[in-house]
């Protein structure tokens, strides 16, 4: 509807301008009469705003035979509402494309075998394949010997995790192995992702909406129109000059300016590579002063990769044979063997030992890699939050290879970045073990972290932190989704949940961090430009209503002048679209603050 609404007060501007005067009023009325229907919805809600004073100049406009001035008055205000609409439709047909990925089916075991069938279908007791690479849909049983599962998703866990046959499943968690079977012990609506996602409504509902720009002046500003228009209409008995202040009064530098302004903001974001999903966003990331952030993910790469200081002829042992397995960490193996140039043999003689290794003839020797067990081999040191793979040659040890989820090598500078832009506090909340949650901390010089969090002890910490000043929430995962919406924004790390990403105000789409502070920088510049052309604009308008009061403006001469305003004040609010070089995210030459730990209950 918003797309549309600038057509009739075009069309009645042609129709009039050409001798036809009753084609003001049919340009004028239908935007009067969304405005009206608007502003209803909005008092019904509590709200109030600067339209007002644009459905006054309108209405009088029409009932004192001045229809030029109405229709043009009706132009300003309904191309307003179409730049508002179009950064929204623009931002949500981004995340559309986004979230298109998140799964809606499941295979069944059905009495004439698999099915694929809508989630909502599943029942308590179905038999399910999930296929490598699939999230598990509902909550179930593992009905097989064995299944490698991606949880980092919901519990921040970067390490794949191994299950035998009984183990409970929960839903949302991704298969990082073979296909195996499960039973269903819940429908979609009772699982674990459905209960996390009725947090993020609950959430989204709670959070007591962001008040627009413009509308933080509505009633000053009416007040003071009303005033005036009212004195010049008893100083002078004409009401003319109270229409000609009405008109020259239409908050078009607020009802333009400000949108477009912020919509510049969200192009300017995009750009640089978040992608906010309305201008509300854009206000909201410039004003932040506390930043959450999640671990396994965000600060984190989620994946596992081996330590640089590995045994290089054991990790050309392991990576030769695992070239066979299809394992994430196998995968891990051989692209860092690659990496450092190592030379990988075929094996021969190869098997797989699901849940506990590979095995093989590597140069004709016998080799394995895997569990201590199934190498032959003492169990070796493992520190918190790493995993071993132990290998052997002929039946003797060579050096465990550890892997771990490395920090983003990007992450300590967006940091910095963004206590150079103000930020106060970090705040690191993960579902993670405290051991690798106070590594991170540590590495990063963040005073503050809680360990063990599930989602809504996630979203509980916020209220709290709110006294230092708005806050932010990064995340990326399941577990992240309740808290991304109960922030100030959101934030969501596009490469893994799509659940995460419904959830958040703005989404890092390139998958990293090194956007954020830019982004950053972008959407302060924004509001401060809105702003200004709020108070130029506004106090251009206040010099022409003065003027229209003591009778040097009419109605028409006062919409013309608006005109002028506004063309003033886009212009100006199109500057947004350049943030000035942003400087990309250096290296702090500070060293990282002392750290004090904290770990949740």
């Amino acid at each position: 509807m918003r797309r549309l609404l600038p057509v009739p007060p075009l069309l009645g501007l042609v129709l009039g301008l050409a001798g036809w005067a009753p084609g003001f009023l049919l340009g004028a009325a239908p935007v009067l009469g969304f405005l009206l229907w608007d502003m209803a919805q909005s008092l019904r809600r509590g709200a109030f705003g600067l339209d007002a004073i644009a459905g006054l100049a309108m209405g009088a406009g029409l009932a004192m035979g001045q229809g030029l001035a109405a229709c043009v008055v009706a132009l300003m205000y309904a191309g307003g509402q179409f730049l508002e609409a179009h950064a929204q439709r623009r931002a949500g047909r981004e995340m559309a494309a986004l979230l298109a990925r998140q799964p809606r089916t499941a295979l069944r075991d059905g009495p004439d075998g698999l099915e694929e069938v809508p989630i909502s279908a599943l029942r308590p007791g179905d038999r399910l394949l999930v296929p490598r690479g699939a999230v598990l849909p509902v909550d179930a049983v593992l009905e097989d010997d064995l299944a490698t599962l991606d949880e980092s998703a919901l519990s921040g866990e970067a390490m794949p995790v191994r299950h035998a046959a009984g183990d409970a499943l929960l839903s949302g968690a991704t298969n990082a192995g073979d296909a195996f079977r499960c039973r269903a012990t819940t429908d979609a609506q009772a699982s674990t992702f459905a209960g996390i996602l009725r947090l993020v409504r609950a959430a989204q509902e709670a959070r007591a909406p962001m008040a627009r720009l413009a509308d933080r002046w509505a009633l000053g500003f009416l007040l003071f129109t009303l005033a005036l228009a009212g004195l010049a209409w008893a100083a002078s008995g004409s009401a003319e000059r109270a229409l000609a202040v009405l008109v020259v009064a239409t908050p078009c530098p607020l009802i333009l300016a400000v949108p477009v302004a912020l919509m510049a903001g969200v192009s300017r974001c995009a750009a640089l590579g978040l992608l906010v999903k309305s201008p509300a966003g854009v206000e909201a990331l410039a004003r932040i002063r506390v930043v959450v952030l999640d671990k396994t993910g965000t600060l984190t790469r989620g994946a596992p990769e081996v330590d640089p200081a590995a045994d290089r002829e054991a990790l050309r042992l392991a990576a030769a044979l695992d070239q066979g397995s299809t394992h994430p960490v196998a995968h891990a193996l051989v692209a860092a063997a690659r990496a450092r140039g190592l030379a990988l043999p075929v094996p021969a003689q190869f098997t797989e030992t699901p849940g506990e290794g590979v095995a093989g003839l590597v140069d004709g020797v016998p080799a394995r890699a895997g569990g201590a067990a199934f190498a032959g081999v003492p169990p070796p040191e493992v520190p918190p939050g790493a995993m071993a793979v132990s290998v052997s040659r002929a039946g003797a040890p060579l050096p465990a290879l550890l892997l771990h989820d490395p920090l983003r090598p990007e992450a300590a500078d967006t940091l910095a970045a963004l206590r150079a832009q103000g930020v106060r506090r970090f705040v690191l909340a993960s579902g993670d073990a405290p051991g690798p949650v106070a590594a991170v901390a540590r590495a990063l010089g963040l005073a503050e972290w809680h360990a063990a969090m599930d989602p809504a002890g996630k979203a509980a910490l916020l209220p709290a932190l709110r006294a230092d000043g708005p806050v932010l929430m990064l995340g990326d995962g399941v577990n992240d989704a309740p808290a991304l919406a109960a922030a100030d924004l959101g934030v969501a790390v596009a490469a893994r949940g799509a659940a995460a990403a419904d959830a958040a105000d703005a989404v890092l789409v390139a998958g990293g961090l090194r956007p954020l502070p830019g982004a950053m920088r972008a959407a302060r510049r924004a509001v401060a430009i809105a702003r200004q052309g709020v108070l130029v604009g506004i106090g251009l308008s206040a010099l022409g209503m003065v003027a229209a009061a003591l009778g040097w403006l009419t109605p028409v001469q006062g919409a013309l002048i608006q005109e002028g305003i506004d063309v003033a004040v886009i212009l100006n609010a199109l500057r947004a679209l350049n943030d000035g070089g942003t400087p990309t995210c250096r290296r702090s030459s500070a060293s990282p603050s002392s750290t004090t730990t904290r770990t949740s209950p």
